[in-house]
């Protein structure tokens, strides 16, 4: 049986009621779904399809085969969990999602995959012939990544984390890129499965890349202080005659603000050290005058 289910298999149909055709397989019933069939069957002919067992644990045959299979990865998207079972898996069955056990997941429960999140699996079956999910493994990320080259460097990607290690996070980019990101490149620890957002700060010789969780400094600021550090940008000289000490009538007409709102914004600016004040000019540093606006 553990040489059939999981797999592409094909049988006779040998019977069939209402809703199912029967199909068998090296002497075990399939039920096939008759609303898969246009053109109906004979019975004695045969059919080709991916074999498993349904959520009422009853053994089913299908056309449509998903992606997933035994020794064939792809991403699937988790549905639900169970904390003394693991994760259940879409991978596209009309009745049935795959489990990926909890002793392959991470010790630590807060950066489990949660719902929404995607995996990159493919199927085992155990001793007891059910079918769990696999983890790929590093070997199988390696083999599908692409090379990422200079052009990247401060790009945006989206990736997906694949692997948690105290080192840092590994992901692989929506472009099929290898991605690292430093513990100090993030706010919190993603979660395996997570599509995350971040942005290249290094590519290495592999056409691995370094990546960064953390907004950018432009980013991570809100409100009047962005406003502030676009109008900088985007001045030729990088510095506009406008301090703390500058007239509240002359700040509102310039920057649409009170002189009290300048303030706390060119305080959030100061502290990220995007800029410079004296007693004529509000100036972008070096930091604030390599950092883009998008």
């Amino acid at each position: 049986m553990d040489q059939i289910i999981g797999r592409i298999a094909s049988g006779k149909v040998t019977d069939e009621n209402d809703k199912y055709y029967f199909v068998q397989i090296e002497g075990e019933t399939f039920q096939l779904d008759k609303q898969e069939i246009k053109k109906p069957l004979k019975l004695g002919s045969n059919f080709k399809g991916f074999t498993y067992e349904n959520e009422d644990h009853k053994m089913q045959i299908t056309r449509n085969a998903p992606k997933t299979q035994i020794d064939r990865y792809a991403f699937g998207k988790v549905v639900g969990f169970k904390h003394d079972l693991g994760i259940f898996v879409d991978i596209g069955l009309p009745n049935k999602d795959i489990a990926v056990s909890l002793d392959d997941l991470p010790t630590i429960k807060s950066i489990w995959p949660s719902v929404g999140d995607r995996l990159l699996i493919a199927l085992k079956i155990d001793k007891k012939g059910r079918i769990w999910g696999q983890l790929a493994d590093e070997e199988i990320f390696n083999a599908i990544a692409k090379p990422a080259n200079n052009k990247m460097m401060n790009k945006n990607v989206k990736a997906t984390v694949y692997r948690n290690k105290l080192a840092g996070t590994k992901v692989l980019t929506d472009d099929y890129q290898l991605g690292f990101v430093h513990p100090n490149e993030r706010d919190v620890e993603p979660r395996l499965g997570q599509h995350v957002s971040g942005r290249v700060i290094g590519v290495h010789p592999d056409g691995s890349l370094n990546l960064s969780l953390k907004p950018r400094a432009y980013e991570a600021i809100s409100g009047d202080a962005a406003m502030i550090f676009a109008v900088l940008k985007h001045d030729e000289n990088g510095h506009l005659p406008y301090t703390d000490k500058s007239d509240p009538k002359a700040i509102k007409k310039f920057f649409g603000i009170s002189k009290g709102q300048f303030k706390r914004a060119v305080g959030s600016l100061l502290k990220q050290r995007l800029v410079t004040e004296d007693d004529q000019y509000l100036s972008l540093t070096e930091k604030g005058r390599d950092q883009e606006v998008e």
